[in-house]
């Protein structure tokens, strides 16, 4: 029986990556074509749609079950079938993802024309049938790997060596560097899972709270450092003890940073192997749900100074990440509700699935919401390495965030705690009313507050905004506000009162329901 089964929509690449694997890969497609003699399109043209799928299910069911072939390349439409849906139950189902853009530039030949794709005429239709297909590859994907890396199929599937067959392996696709993520419940907490391609000695980075529960599960590691947790610890002072700590047990270039813990041991962590001999691998193993859906990923390292948050870092992605989700069970509930504004920001950007879902009241901690909000942050950090544009939606809230966390010192607020803020001020900026409304609902339901202190000074707030990053000479600070789940915009400018009133409402709705009360 064939072990992995290729699966995606037209254009993906599946029968490209299906011939990197050799001898024993084998396409759907070409089967059906050299048993009846003609093309795809050639069937569908004498027969109709209806009468081919009758022929790929019967040969796509067929070579699924023959044990000469290791990989099945199937087609695009094939997973509409009940039965072969059944059928890959027993499969490694890896997915060759592309958005409808990529793909319908990928089904075209060289001069722009189309080639034989019977459902490749109709840009419309296209999309619409991408769109229909889209929740049947993701429901189904044991592995999801960009189409753009169709061709490095065999390092994916060595990537896999050892993973319990439950978890999941998103492959992070980047211009400076690929990596894998392993996505599983009990990757860290009862297998103890090690990607076998990551040798070297493991030094280890973490807060006296994970390395507690946790680090004993990563041995051998030949170096422990510890730092105090909390946001206070992220700054250069302390990177120059971990530093110190790095060179007195002789760490060299042939061995790897672990990173085991929230957004600031991550951060702090990542920054100091990217800045460390001038670059050694690190590997994130976050066991915060904002680490685990948001800062873990995408390479973006670094300390905050008193002016500004995360004003001093680098850009280096990781060697892999390993992300269990049972990890959470030992999360303070404080700490937990912080990561849920991170998992409805992400949710509120990508829309679609994973918006409904946490719309209906899906947990944040549910691993399949977990590895939804991975997958929306690898697919916009792919496409965008270097936050110079796309990336920059990832901040929805963060604005507003940043500055409330720099105007309190660091000290009142959890990052996830700001970015609830964040996202209700933006989402005001935004015109969003009714979502606004909602997303205070979700945030509140999972005990979040949705109200700023009375003692924060809204002033130096609207003052911190101004350092924000995004701001390029001496303009106005540009927002990514949101209208309507998975419509985020880029760059959009807000006048002073406008900004001046949505923040100074959060503290208005305070005073409100502190006189309801009374």
């Amino acid at each position: 029986m064939a072990s992995t089964a290729l699966i995606g929509f037209m254009g993906a690449g599946k029968t490209t990556a299906a011939r990197t694997l050799g001898e024993r890969a084998v396409d759907v497609d070409e089967v059906i074509e050299a048993r009846l003699g003609r093309r795809v399109q050639d069937v569908f043209a004498a027969q109709g749609e209806a009468a081919f799928r009758e022929v790929e299910e019967q040969v796509t069911l067929e070579l699924l079950a023959d044990v000469e072939f290791d990989v099945v390349a199937l087609g695009g439409g094939a997973v509409a079938s009940q039965r072969v849906r059944q059928a890959l139950r027993g499969h490694r189902v890896v997915w060759l993802a592309t958005s409808p853009e990529d793909a319908w530039e990928r089904v075209r030949i060289d001069d722009g024309s189309l080639p034989g794709r019977p459902l490749a005429v109709d840009r419309g239709r296209f999309d619409e049938l991408h769109e229909a297909r889209q929740p049947l590859y993701e429901s189904l994907a044991d592995v999801i790997v960009p189409a753009s890396r169709s061709r490095q199929l065999p390092a994916v599937l060595a990537a896999l060596e050892g993973l319990p067959a439950e978890a999941k392996l998103l492959w992070a696709a980047n211009a400076s560097a690929d990596y894998p993520v392993y996505v599983g419940a009990g990757l860290l907490t009862r297998a103890r899972f090690w990607p076998a391609a990551l040798a070297g000695r493991r030094v280890l980075v973490t807060d006296a709270n994970a390395g507690r529960l946790y680090a004993d599960r990563l041995e051998p590691a030949f170096a422990r450092i510890a730092i105090a947790p909390g946001e206070q610890s992220k700054t250069v002072a302390h990177a120059e003890i971990v530093w110190t700590e790095m060179a007195r047990h002789g760490l060299t270039r042939a061995d790897l940073v672990v990173a085991l813990g929230g957004g600031v041991v991550g951060d702090l962590a990542g920054f100091c192997a990217a800045t460390y001999q001038r670059g050694v691998r690190y590997v994130q193993v976050p066991t915060t749900l904002l680490a685990q859906v948001d800062s873990a990923y995408g390479g973006k390292t670094g300390v905050d100074l008193p002016e500004a948050k995360n004003y001093v870092g680098a850009f280096h992605q990781p060697a892999a990440v390993i992300c269990d989700p049972d990890a959470l069970a030992t999360l303070p509930a404080e700490e937990l509700a912080a990561g849920c504004a991170e998992v409805i920001k992400t949710g509120l950007i990508a829309g679609g699935r994973l918006w409904e879902l946490l719309d209906a009241g899906a947990a944040p901690t549910d691993p399949d919401v977990i590895a939804r909000c991975v997958l929306a942050k690898l697919t916009i950090v792919a496409a965008d390495e270097r936050d110079t544009g796309r990336r920059q939606l990832l901040n929805l809230g963060h604005t507003v965030a940043h500055a409330i966390e720099t105007a309190t010192g660091y000290a009142r607020y959890r990052h996830g705690e700001a970015v609830a803020l964040g996202l209700l001020a933006e989402l005001r900026l935004s015109g969003a009313e009714r979502l606004r409304t909602r997303v205070a609902e979700l945030l509140a339901a999972h005990g979040l507050a949705v109200t700023l202190d009375d003692e924060v000074d809204v002033e130096a707030v609207i003052a911190a905004t101004a350092l924000d990053k995004k701001r390029l000479d001496q303009g106005p600070v540009p927002f990514v506000l949101c209208p309507e789940p998975g419509r985020p915009q880029l760059a959009r400018t807000v006048a002073p009162a406008e900004l001046r009133t949505a923040i100074g409402e959060l503290q208005r709705a305070r005073a409100v329901r502190a006189a309801s009360r009374g």
